[in-house]
Parts: structure tokens; sequence; C-alpha cells
């Protein structure tokens, strides 16, 4: 019978969730933000995303087949997020740039520790 986790893992780890759903949905504003034109916004928005959940499977997440060795995890980690705060930061969505960057920062102990 194995012990259940302790209360603050499963916080850390529903932060974790959260900043990385945070992610996704920061890159799709970006996207849209940055692309002039319904059509190319709209292509933008779902490109980004999709490009950011790709390399997240396959070198970040815990059941990826190649996933990267921290500190190369991390680098991968810094980069995405770091690009979404710095697209919403330049797409003048400066609050959610804030919040992205604080999720991050308090799920990412969870991330190193194999979550």
């Amino acid at each position: 019978m194995s012990t259940p986790p302790a209360p603050g893992v499963g916080v850390l780890a529903g932060v974790r969730l959260l900043s990385e759903l945070a992610l996704v949905t920061a890159l799709a504003f970006v996207g849209a933000a940055l692309a002039d034109g319904a059509v190319l916004s709209a292509l933008v928005a779902l490109a980004l995303p999709m490009l950011a959940v790709a390399v997240w499977g396959m070198f970040v997440a815990p059941r990826a087949r190649r996933r990267l060795d921290d500190p190369a995890r991390l680098v991968v980690e810094v980069l995405l997020f770091g690009a979404a705060v710095a697209g919403l930061l330049y797409s003048g969505y400066v609050a959610f740039a804030v919040v992205l960057a604080v999720l991050y920062a308090v799920g990412a102990p969870h991330g190193r520790a194999g979550g």
C-alpha cells in the first residue's frame, strides 16, 4: 500500500498544471495579437500553442520519450514561458504576463522534482 502524497505536493502539482494551461492560453493570445488580419491572426493563434505543446510533450512532460535532463529541461521551460511572458508584455497584457510568471515560479519546483 502506498502512502498518500504530502498536502503541499498536490497544491504544487495543481499550480504547475495551471501554469502549463496558462502558457498555452497566453501563446494563443500573443499569436492573435501579433498577426495582422483575421485569418493570419487565427492561424498564428493556433500555431504558437500547438508548437509549444509539441515541444513540451517531446522534451519536458513527465512521460516524454525523450525527456531532457536538467538543466536542459529547465532551459526549454524558461524559454517557452519567457517567450509567452515577453509576448504578453509586448501585446499589452501586463497583468496576464505577471500572473503567468508568478504561476510558473510557484509551480516550477514541482517540475524539478520530477512531476
